[in-house]
């Protein structure tokens, strides 16, 4: 199960808090909050995922997209940063 919360939003940004466990259906549910959240229309977007117990693959892959995009990823675990680790951030190549 995953739980995602809007702790902040203004016209400029969002802050969501992840928890729980990132597989299977709950990562394209990620994914489809993070467009709703204004992500496609520039808002930088932000995920505070301290409380997140477990990515799978699928997952990963997500963030490592989302991380492109812009989208920064506060508290990750350290086996996600060290998924994440050589993928640039915000279109840099």
């Amino acid at each position: 199960m995953l739980k995602i919360t809007v702790v902040e939003s203004s016209r400029d940004a969002v802050r969501l808090r992840v928890e729980g466990r990132l597989t299977g259906g709950w990562v394209e549910e990620l994914k489809k909050t993070c467009d709703l959240q204004g992500l496609s229309d520039g808002i930088r977007l932000t995920l505070d995922l301290a409380d997140v117990a477990f990515v799978d693959a699928a997952g990963i892959e997500l963030f490592k997209e989302l991380r492109i995009r812009c989208v920064t990823l506060l508290n990750p675990s350290s086996f996600v940063a060290e998924q994440l680790k050589n993928v640039p951030s915000c279109g840099a190549t």
